[in-house]
């Protein structure tokens, strides 16, 4: 009857083998119907190509190669990659359970010794089992491990779009600030002018001291502001340095070769009118003749490709993690049903007893069969478990639609940003020319004793203030291109093949421990096409 069972038992679980194994829970095939606006509609104008490289609408030599280096030598992007080696060694544990669970050679000596007689005994064991894959416990495993490393792959990705964008916005805000110099420098020099008016007129006993003294007051203030602006020109030089792992130094070396020199730009703005006064040049090309920071050259009013947000590496990391979960919902699942295996067992035992007949007794042994095991009284502790993660699962979905709806607003307010901000710098470019036309009359008028000196005054504070302002309009207005090509998720479709470990680091690691294959070229690059 027992020989019976066993044939009997072992049939069904070959039956069992022969057909196959399922995969419990659901199968992940894309998240449908994203909050996306129907009318970014794709028509080939914000493609996956046209933002690549996007940093080069700014037609700026210097910043396409702080770009390049920072690629090669941003710490945050290293650590990314180092993130990227985990998950693939993680990936390669769930692969391995797909084999043989247990492979395990073990062995003990013991030696006894009592009054008149010692005992040695030693014995070895090879074992070997393998759970089978019936209800796909391991392969779904396996899938939420391969979502884990594409989720490390867009995560390395999302860093990357975030660190080129923060490099475009510090370098433009360095140049910002060396914009605002150039104009702070000669409201200083206008205003020593002013000061020698007055006190050429103080001397004349035309002015009071007050006018005098006003006059230095306003050029004190302006300069006070220099250092202010410096500050700001400082801090975006350290920050730059930050972010591509190197010094200052280094840094500033770059940003001076192609730094557009303004010489003598003062003296070229200033002429001479009406009897020797001096007065502000009205020509276009001198009165905003400042050209530091970068222009952006691109059609705010294009057409965006919805597909682009879908591919957003932020938004891509969160699909991962809603795969990565929904698979893990199969493998709870599969707790609730018996598990099979194959088990084997080769033994060698060797029993020497001195001073008795038993003395060098060897024995081998040799075990094989299948089994089973089966949590039937569980008190729903799986269940709970397939419960809470399926709660995890539509936790996931829930922030990928955050996600989407984030970077739905990211392009919308960077769009209307740069719109609104080109606006703001037209207008105020035709308050500059307002201003210095104002200034030229009142410094004519004030010379001749036509108005007071509040009037010239208000007109020099005008012109300070609004110059100031055109270059800030100007910074802002290219500092928003870049968050709108930030938001449109552009920069990592460049590197795509690339390594994402250096040759290096892969190296040094190598010679730390055994990595394998895992650190050759070809396994160090980033995959050019997604799941």
């Amino acid at each position: 009857m027992t020989n019976r069972l066993s044939k009997i038992g072992f049939s069904v679980l070959t039956a069992v083998l022969l057909s196959g194994c399922m995969k419990l829970g659901p199968n992940f095939n894309g998240i449908d119907n994203p909050p996306i606006p129907q009318k970014w509609q794709k028509e080939n104008k914000y493609s996956e190509s046209s933002i690549a490289q996007w940093w080069k609408i700014f037609n700026d030599p210097t910043l396409n190669k702080l770009v390049e280096k920072t690629y090669a030598q941003n710490l945050d992007i290293k650590s990314a990659g180092l993130r990227i080696a985990q998950s693939r060694a993680a990936y390669g544990i769930a692969e391995g359970l797909s084999f043989p669970q247990v492979q395990k050679v073990s062995g003990v000596a013991a030696y006894t010794k009592k009054e008149n007689f010692e005992i040695k005994t030693a014995s070895s064991a090879f074992d070997i089992g393998w759970e089978m894959d019936i209800w796909g416990k391991y392969s779904r495993n396996l899938e939420s491990s391969e979502a884990n490393f594409y989720a490390s792959v867009a995560s390395y990705n999302a860093i990357m779009v975030s660190v080129i964008a923060e490099v475009a916005r510090f370098y433009i805000s360095y140049r910002t600030a060396e914009e605002r110099l150039a104009y702070a420098k000669r409201n200083v020099t206008i205003q020593e002018r002013v000061l020698k008016i007055t006190k050429v007129q103080f001397n004349s006993g035309n002015v009071s001291e007050l006018d005098m003294q006003q006059a230095r007051s306003q050029l004190y203030n302006t300069m006070t502001a220099l250092p202010s602006i410096e500050l700001s020109k400082i801090q975006s030089l350290n920050a730059l340095a930050l972010l591509m792992g190197t010094e200052s130094q280094e840094v500033a070396k770059i940003l001076a070769y192609g730094s557009k020199k303004q010489e003598d730009s003062a003296i070229k703005y200033i002429s001479k009118a009406k009897r020797g006064t001096f007065q502000v040049k009205q020509d276009n090309s001198d009165l905003l003749n400042v050209a530091m920071i970068p222009e952006p050259r691109f059609n705010p009013y294009n057409k965006i490709d919805a597909s682009l947000l879908r591919q957003r590496p932020d938004v891509k990391l969160a699909e991962y993690k809603v795969r990565s979960n929904s698979a893990l919902i199969g493998a709870k699942m599969a707790e609730l049903y018996p598990s099979f295996s194959l088990f084997g067992n080769i033994g060698y035992s060797r029993y020497s007893d001195i001073g008795t007949l038993l003395s060098g007794n060897d024995a081998l042994g040799v075990s094989i069969g299948p089994a089973f095991s089966w949590n039937i009284f569980q008190y729903d502790r799986i269940k709970n478990k397939i419960r809470l993660q399926d709660a995890k699962f539509e936790e996931s979905l829930v922030n990928y639609n955050n996600k989407v709806l984030t970077a739905v607003m990211e392009v919308s307010n960077s769009l209307s940003g740069y719109i609104m901000t080109k606006k703001e710098q037209d207008a105020n470019k035709k308050a500059v020319e307002a201003t210095v036309r104002a200034f030229n009359i009142s410094v004519i008028q004030y010379n001749d004793g036509l108005i007071g000196y509040h009037r010239l005054q208000n007109s020099v504070e005008k012109l300070t203030r609004t110059q100031d302002k055109y270059a800030s309009i100007k910074g802002g207005r290219a500092i928003q291109a870049v968050l709108l090509y930030k938001a449109l998720g552009g920069g990592w479709q460049t590197y795509k093949g690339k390594a994402y470990l250096s040759e290096e680091t892969a190296q040094k690691m190598k010679g730390r421990i055994d990595w394998g294959h895992y650190l050759d070229p070809e396994m160090t690059r980033l995959p050019k096409e997604m799941l």
